[in-house]
Order: C-alpha cells, then sequence, then structure tokens
C-alpha cells in the first residue's frame, strides 16, 4: 500500500496544471471566514484534482469507480475526453441530479441498496470482472495527492490563515491537506505570531464521524449508514491509505448536526453561492468557532440543482433576505 508524501501533492500540481481551474478565494462579509471555491472548478467540484492526477497515472482504457456523485462526475468527464468506457456505481439514496449528470457525461450508473461500503464493493468487483481500472474517490496514493493540491493553491494564495476546515467524506481531501502543509513552510508565518503551518481540521457529519472515533480509537471504526443531508459525507470507514496520514496530520476533527449545515447554506444564499450540504457542513464549523486571524474553508462542490437546493432550505424554514456578496481576499 502506497502512501503519498508532499513530494508527490507538488508532482501532481504540475501533472494537473492544464486539466484543473485555479480557484479563487473569497471572504464572507463580517467574518474571518475565507472560502476556496471549488464549487466552481470545472467538473462542480474538488473531485476533479483526484480523478485526474489518478487517470494520468494509470492511462485507463476503461475505468470503475464508486461516488456519491462528485468524483463519478469527474470520472465520468475524464472517461468522455478520452473516449474510454466508464462506469459509476452509486447507492440508491443518491442526488437524482447528480445521477443525471452522470448519465448525461455518457458513463454507466449501477445502483446498490445499502451504504458506501456495499457500493465500494461492488465497484471493486465491477472492475475486476471487466479487466477495468478502479478510480477510487478517495483512499488512494493518486487520488490523495491530486486533491492535496487544493493546499498548494491556498498556501499561495493566504500564506497567514490560521486554520483551513475540511469537510470529511471518504478522507482524500483531509489527507491531502494534512500532506499540502508543508507548503506554508516557506513562509515566515512567525513573524506573525502564528506556528509554522495553519491547523487543519476534518468536519464530518455528527451521524457519520468514522474519522474522529478511528482516530481516538488508535484503529479503523466503521459506523452505520447515515442519512445525513450532507450525501457527500456519509462515508461508514475510513481509509485504510487516508488513515494513517489523518492521524498524524489533522490537528481536530470535529462534528456538525444537519441543522447547522442547513444555517450554512442559508447564509450562502444570501452571498449569491449554492453550495451543496457536504460543502456547507465545513462552513457551519468554521463561523461557530472563535479564530482571531482568517480561517480557509475549502468549498468542496455546488453540484446540487437550484430547485433541490430552495427545497432543503423552504422545508427547513429558512429563506431569507440577501446579504452582502463575497469579498475578494
Amino acid at each position: 500500500m502506497s502512501i503519498p508524501t508532499f513530494h508527490d501533492v507538488r508532482a501532481a500540481g504540475r501533472r494537473i496544471d492544464h486539466v484543473v481551474r485555479r480557484t479563487p478565494i473569497l471572504r464572507i462579509p463580517g467574518t474571518r471566514v475565507l472560502l476556496k471555491r471549488e464549487d466552481l472548478q470545472k467538473s462542480g467540484s474538488f473531485k476533479l484534482r483526484g480523478a485526474a492526477n489518478a487517470f494520468m497515472a494509470a492511462a485507463p482504457t476503461r475505468v470503475v469507480t464508486a461516488s456519491s456523485g462528485n468524483h463519478g462526475k469527474a470520472t465520468a468527464m475524464l472517461a468522455r475526453a478520452g473516449k474510454i468506457p466508464a462506469t459509476v456505481v452509486m447507492t440508491a439514496q443518491s442526488a437524482p441530479e447528480k445521477v443525471a449528470r452522470i448519465r448525461e457525461l455518457g458513463a454507466r450508473v449501477r445502483f446498490v441498496e445499502g451504504g458506501v461500503a456495499e457500493r465500494n464493493r461492488l465497484a471493486e468487483t465491477l472492475a475486476a470482472g471487466q479487466g477495468a481500472t478502479l478510480i477510487p474517490s478517495s483512499d488512494d496514493a493518486d487520488v490523495i495527492a491530486g486533491q492535496g493540491t487544493t493546499g498548494l493553491e491556498i498556501a499561495a494564495l493566504a500564506p497567514e490563515i490560521e486554520a483551513v476546515y475540511v469537510p470529511v467524506g471518504g478522507g482524500g481531501l483531509l489527507a491531502g491537506m494534512c500532506l499540502a502543509k508543508e507548503a506554508w513552510a516557506g513562509h515566515d508565518r512567525r513573524r506573525a505570531g502564528l506556528d509554522a503551518v495553519p491547523a487543519v481540521i476534518g468536519v464530518e457529519p455528527v451521524s457519520a464521524p468514522r474519522y474522529g472515533l478511528s482516530v481516538e480509537a488508535g484503529r479503523a471504526v466503521t459506523v452505520p449508514p447515515s442519512f445525513s443531508v450532507a450525501d457527500g459525507l456519509r462515508g461508514q470507514a475510513p481509509g485504510g491509505i487516508a488513515l494513517p496520514i489523518v492521524a498524524a496530520g489533522a490537528d481536530r476533527l470535529t462534528v456538525v448536526e444537519d441543522d447547522e449545515i442547513l444555517r450554512a447554506m442559508t447564509l450562502l444564499s444570501g452571498c449569491g453561492v449554492v453550495a451543496e450540504p457536504s460543502a456547507a457542513a465545513a462552513v457551519a464549523a468554521a463561523l461557530r468557532a472563535e479564530h482571531t486571524r482568517d480561517v480557509v474553508v475549502v468549498l468542496t462542490g455546488g453540484n446540487i440543482s437550484r430547485a433541490r437546493f430552495d427545497e432543503l432550505l423552504v422545508n427547513e424554514g429558512r429563506v431569507r433576505g440577501p446579504a452582502p456578496a463575497l469579498t475578494t481576499v
């Protein structure tokens, strides 16, 4: 099992530079919270980074993946560009708009009953049966290194931040961010009274705290299927590659309730941002924390239809008037 390093993140940055978009960092007005706008990525989420790095490393002729949606969309985009067959395995509870978009991109979608564990097992079986390359959504050295390139961009744009908040689904982005900490080493943060590197904080739904429980227990802990509104964060077990990286590099793991996620979505909506619940989870955690300096939240994706977005907020009675627009850092 290969464990990626900071050097692998650097190499991934060079490899995928022509494929991904360098997304901006914007401030939520009146707060210390900055948003790394990966919802503006070409695929609508950060997942393109890891998928692209894995694709380029493997040069596949056929691919299979398991996904709640965003990684599947990124994989389908890359497969279409490379003119190769792609199969995406999803749970029966997957967001319909994400399923539809993956199919529009030409990939075949297979469903499983149950949760993420069953989904991942079927993807492995299909890949072996088809002689296809399995592109994991998170627990893969190349995928983790690709996700870590988000941290390289944050370090370049915001060298003096206090912390980075990361929503935790499969754990690939959190692991990649832990590896990317070293990108801040070249900046004299101590002159500003800061630690050598920013704190990295992972955010999970309260119903699926598999990384938090695993780090606390010192071993992998599996949780039951989650029905959190944050569909991309319903992982049941930590990744075998990601967990030791997270255990060594994450400064804190915290949880948020669905109600907090919906409040964050409402705030973002007022700023003109349609963020999916999984992305808003980390925003919720950052907004309730007390910081003396700016923090960055990776706004991981915006792959949610406006109709579904409005439905979630209306059902919770959270429609409100507009807030000031996001501002440039």
